[in-house]
């Protein structure tokens, strides 16, 4: 009786330890990357993947140049594609860098793109402008840094995202400029004998809209249906000239899931309010939101915001968008309007009655101007513009692919931003 005791009262601890020790075939998830003091299981090996191992091969770093950095970087010559991974499976990519020398001029890096395939897909998971991809919207290079990607210096690229896959994957470069390409790049790995059944596939989306319709919501990322987890956007702004001296940021992202239709569950309070800061917005970037550009003088902005420990989760369909409001003052609303503008407000904030009675335009049938004498103290105005705006959605998804449009040709990746942007913010 006493040894059946005994028994009794250790075997949850044997259990307990037993839980926690490696073995063979254990599934392998992100999180267990991160407790650093954790033993790999057997059959968990680390690989990079570059242009010194393009196969990312056990012993076969560096051969060339009898080891003395002999292949450094690859070629990408015009209208050509360079695949920098192509691994089998399961694995998790852990981390991406590459960094760009000649050719990768203002005209050419949204001619570059990035494109990535998982578990045999024809149809690529991620397509986006290679530079937008990495953080920084409208092609522009600038320092920064949060939890997914970063720029040191403004001239390479990071991307930490885990990316898991089964099968198989492949990233691929596609060069559409007319120049040659130095690229230099490294791609990390674990390769394991088994993925963790609840890990999902990811996924970037990238689209642009040059005029956007007054009154419609700019789409950040197209109804998507699965399960899965949306983790944010970087936005890049080009503020229509007819607006000039106005603020651009006052419309909300309004996030559609699980059978939302005409009005979201998820809805914020204004551009600014969702990258975290308040009143328009400078330059920063914090590790899960920021500003990275913010040319008040041309009304050209890119920011970002992630969802970390903010999650956003959806268990049968997911749809982003913002709206595309405006907000200025009475004056030089009037005088924007007297220019050709055609600016109607949404609502005013009328000083007289404080600033928690602002009108409300839309609930009215015949909505007034700013200046009709029922507002005569109104002080600033909210209203629908039509700006050109593009963004890079990233999602989680419980599918290896999508019926998501693929990625837009060069020509409306790159129109107007030479004239528009490029000869205004530099870098």
């Amino acid at each position: 009786m006493k040894n059946l005791l005994n028994v009794v009262v250790l075997l949850p601890f044997i259990t307990l330890v037993g839980c926690n020790q490696p073995k063979e075939g254990k599934a392998f998830t992100p999180s267990d990357i991160e407790k650093y003091y954790l033993a790999a299981p057997e059959g968990v090996e680390t690989r990079w993947i570059s242009s010194e191992n393009k196969k990312g091969e056990k012993g076969k770093g560096g051969l060339t140049n009898k080891g003395a950095k002999g292949d450094a970087f690859s070629m990408i010559g015009p209208k050509d594609t360079l695949v920098i991974f192509d691994q089998q499976g399961p694995g998790i990519i852990t981390k991406i860098w590459a960094a760009n020398s000649f050719g990768w001029s203002h005209e050419n890096r949204r001619k570059v793109s990035i494109n990535m395939y998982w578990d045999g897909e024809s149809k690529p998971a991620v397509s986006a402008p290679f530079t937008d991809f990495f953080g920084i919207g409208l092609g522009l290079m600038r320092p920064f840094e949060n939890t997914f990607f970063s720029m040191p210096e403004g001239r390479s690229f990071n991307c930490a995202i885990p990316m898991p896959f089964r099968k198989s994957g492949r990233i691929e470069i596609v060069n559409e400029s007319d120049a040659f390409l130095m690229f230099y790049y490294k791609v990390n790995m674990v390769k394991m004998p088994k993925l963790d059944k609840d890990a999902m596939y990811f996924h970037a989306y990238w689209n642009r809209d040059t005029a956007t319709t007054k009154g419609v919501d700019y789409t950040i990322l197209p109804k998507i249906e699965g399960k899965g987890r949306y983790m944010g956007t970087n936005i890049g702004v080009v503020g229509n000239e007819k607006y000039r001296g106005t603020w651009f940021g006052e419309g909300e992202v309004k996030i559609y899931k699980d059978g939302d239709s005409s009005f979201p569950t998820l809805a914020g309070t204004g551009t600014e309010d969702y990258i975290g800061t308040g009143w328009g917005q400078g330059e920063y970037n914090n590790m899960i939101q920021g500003s990275t550009v913010s040319n008040k003088q041309h009304d050209i902005y890119t920011f970002y915001r992630f969802h970390t420990y903010d999650p956003v989760y959806f268990h049968e369909d997911c749809r982003v968008t913002i709206q595309q409001i405006g907000n200025s003052t009475k004056e030089n609303i009037n005088r924007l309007n007297e220019n050709g503008a055609d600016i109607t407000p949404v609502w005013a904030y009328v000083e007289s009655d404080g600033y928690d009675a602002a009108k409300r335009y839309m609930e009215m049938e015949n909505p007034p101007k700013v200046t009709d004498e029922e507002f005569p103290s109104a002080t600033s105005t909210n209203f629908y513009r039509s700006d050109d705006v593009s963004a890079t959605a990233y999602f989680y998804l419980d599918r290896p692919s999508t019926n998501l449009p693929s990625l837009p040709p060069v020509e409306l990746r790159m129109k107007n931003l030479k004239e528009k942007v490029y000869g205004r913010v530099g870098n």
